[in-house]
């Protein structure tokens, strides 16, 4: 069910968001710099985990969905490419393929990631949806990517290089660096079936645990992956000196805490099938995407 959702529905994700660049970007050296990243590939799980939800309450996949779920994969994009700079991580390969300032410059890199950033929200702002509808959705995800979500737990992420943090400071920044988009996408696929408060609100705590444990696993594969089978160079956070839940627990210790997250998704999944009618197969798929061994 998952995989035939990525075959066959992501691609129009893909194609709001190539669409829209095509259609709103003048620049012509800026656009093939959004595109260059857009492009890229990927897993897609964000824009995924919106469409698995919508259709997890057994509700049909609109044309604003697809935008909804693009403008957060525009968000994640422009993450990647500024992660990527010098002044951040300083990463050379990035699903596969050379970074995106290492093809177009620093400074035109920076301006895809910012016009990215910004053609999200004019996407989503641009969408049928009711106008309460698309307020709450436009609401949410500057949250989640700003200040109080995935900026704030980036700069936190950079401060605790060579400083190993606490347990319970690691997670509030992971919470916010990797979970709070991933959360948003519980969410949006939440409101957009037009899901209760109280389902919304079992989605966010789910994405809390799938957000950990995304992070998790990414900090396991940094250790015992291969830059092939990534696509991005591993050892980073190491040479980095960054706090990771393998330096803080050991590998043995984090592949525990991915359990436990896993395991806690679980709970929440069932919590979810006792209060509203879905097809819980599609959340024991994605939850699937989150573990080590494949």
């Amino acid at each position: 069910m998952l995989q035939q959702l990525s075959a066959e529905e992501l691609p129009k994700v893909e194609k709001e968001v190539i669409d829209f660049i095509n259609t709103c970007t003048t620049h012509e050296e800026l656009k093939k710099s959004m595109l260059y990243s857009i492009e890229a590939g990927g897993k897609r799980i964000r824009p995924l985990i919106v469409l698995a939800t919508v259709r997890a309450f057994q509700k049909e996949l609109t044309v604003p969905v697809y935008q909804t779920a693009g403008a957060l994969e525009m968000i994640h994009t422009y993450s990647l490419i500024h992660d990527d700079l010098p002044a951040m991580d300083n990463d050379d390969l990035r699903r596969g393929k050379p970074t995106n300032h290492k093809i177009f410059g620093d400074a035109l890199a920076i301006l895809a990631g910012d016009g990215l950033l910004t053609g999200a929200f004019q996407l989503i702002s641009e969408t049928t949806l009711d106008s309460a509808e698309n307020v709450l959705l436009i609401q949410l995800l500057a949250k989640a990517a700003g200040i109080s979500g995935m900026v704030a737990g980036q700069a936190g992420d950079m401060a605790a290089e060579k400083h190993h943090v606490p347990l319970e400071d690691l997670k509030a920044i992971h919470r916010g660096k990797t979970g709070a988009l991933l959360t948003y996408a519980f969410v949006a696929g939440g409101i957009l079936a037009n899901q209760t408060e109280y389902v919304i609100e079992l989605l966010e705590k789910l994405g809390g645990h799938v957000g950990l444990a995304f992070q998790i696993r990414d900090d396991l594969l940094d250790v015992v992956s291969t830059t092939e089978e990534l696509g991005k160079q591993v050892g980073q956070d190491e040479k980095s000196d960054k706090s990771t839940y393998p330096a803080l627990l050991g590998i043995e210790g984090a592949k525990q805490a991915l359990a436990d997250e896993l395991g806690q998704a679980e709970t929440t999944i069932q919590q979810l099938m006792e209060v509203t009618e879905f097809q819980p197969e599609i959340f024991e798929e994605l939850l699937a995407l989150f573990t080590l061994e494949k």
